[in-house]
């Protein structure tokens, strides 16, 4: 693939990323190819695994590790909850990308990672160590404990899958002038907009089916964190009198079997609570000493997402601490910066000193209408981060029907752009 149409992919798929070299070309007189193992197969490694391959040929092999033979997507997960959606629409296995692009899939939870000279390692809880010439950590987020938090009981649903077909159980199950009581961790967090689409969705799933019911939402945040102009008119028009948003509100503790959550505003009981704890980075990223001591997040270069800490290895996704929202379109283009960094310095070549990433995403607001949010990131060389670009921020001015309608053909570009 030329350097041209690789520009012209990336725009097209909404996560530019500026590439300035044909990393193709420069490692096919090479005679060994390079390895990389990616761990983690959502939107940030199957992306990477994927487009390594695509942009690499047969000058890289990639190895993509993951505990399960398939991804759940939490884009659309919410609709799963008010039963518009199947989970099945949104799970993706790797099939394609071995068929396709002949990245191998090994199955496996990974225990942890080594270097030793130029070789990295990934050790496996069957004993199974697998080699490579560079590691990538996709491993997505992981939870602060809560005193009293059964997840058997009280789902987050913040990783899609059994959790969220246990809390649309329990929505369904509901009683009419029944509580449905919610929590949102402090930011920075998995899908800023989420949970207060979240809160939207049930509450006009109630409004239709439980009359009389209410929604609290208990935000640690001191203000919503994302589309405040959205989701403040929806909370105060579209859904008056029925929900309630509190900010500001910590836990302190939780009573699984009571379905009771004790915060610093007192304690509020539920027939259906929904517990979303703090998030911090995956299990994998902090055992292998990539997070920087007082933080939550692995410290890396926003020009390739290599580790601070440990050489030769990347993390991507939303593990990385580069400051980007923490979301699947916009893991899907960090991961497009990092294959191509990657693939530069398999060829002796420096990172794109100018990489762009794209965050946007739908939020469904009722049962037939969405908004929207979005901005560009662009590296600023003077403070080595990525800096929102100017007047590329911003939210729509209303939920509308095309913008629901819009969101299923955005979710699946997104899909196929890195599954399939």
């Amino acid at each position: 693939m030329n350097m041209i149409s690789r520009r012209r992919f990336l725009t097209l798929a909404g996560a530019s990323a500026a590439l300035a070299v044909n990393s193709t070309i420069l490692r096919a007189q090479s005679a060994t190819p390079a390895s990389v193992i990616v761990v983690g197969g959502g939107f940030a490694g199957a992306t990477v695994a994927k487009y390594l391959r695509l942009w690499g040929g047969n000058s890289v092999t990639v190895t993509l590790v993951d505990t399960n033979l398939a991804h759940v997507s939490c884009i659309l997960s919410n609709l799963v909850l008010n039963g518009s959606y199947k989970l099945a629409n949104i799970t993706f296995d790797y099939t394609a990308l071995g068929q396709k692009y002949g990245v191998k899939f090994v199955q496996g939870r990974v225990e942890g990672i080594g270097v030793a000279g130029n070789r990295r390692s990934v050790t496996l809880a069957n004993g199974q160590t697998l080699y490579g010439d560079r590691i990538v950590l996709a491993p997505g987020i992981d939870f602060d404990p809560i005193p009293g938090l059964d997840p058997n009981k009280i789902p987050h649903a913040w990783v899609a899958g059994p959790q969220t077909t246990l809390l649309q159980q329990q929505i369904a199950a509901m009683p009419a002038g029944g509580t449905f009581v919610m929590t949102i961790p402090p930011a920075p967090y998995r899908c800023p907009p989420g949970p207060y689409e979240r809160a939207c969705l049930v509450a006009d799933y109630l409004k239709r089916n439980k009359p009389g019911s209410k929604v609290v939402v208990l935000d640690a945040n001191p203000s919503i964190v994302a589309e405040p102009h959205t989701f403040t008119t929806a909370f105060t028009q579209t859904y008056a009198g029925l929900l309630s948003y509190r900010p500001g509100v910590s836990i302190v503790s939780v009573d699984s079997n009571a379905r009771s959550v004790q915060t610093n505003q007192g304690l509020f009981a539920a027939n259906v609570l929904n517990v979303i704890p703090p998030h911090r980075a995956g299990r994998i990223v902090a055992n292998a000493g990539l997070i920087p001591p007082g933080s939550r997040w692995a410290s890396v270069n926003p020009l390739s997402y290599e580790s601070t800490l440990m050489p030769g290895v990347h993390v991507i996704g939303d593990s990385q601490g580069t400051g980007q929202p923490k979301s699947g379109h916009i893991a899907n283009a960090e991961a497009k910066v990092c294959a191509d960094a990657i693939l530069r310095a398999f060829a002796g070549e420096q990172p794109d000193p100018a990489p762009m990433t794209n965050s946007a995403c739908y939020s469904p607001i009722t049962a037939t209408t969405a908004s929207w949010l979005t901005a560009v990131f662009a590296y600023d060389a003077g403070s080595g981060t990525m800096k929102v670009v100017p007047d590329s921020f911003g939210e729509a001015a209303t939920p509308t029907k095309d913008n629901f309608e819009d969101m299923f053909d955005w979710a699946r570009n997104l899909f196929a752009d890195t599954f399939a």
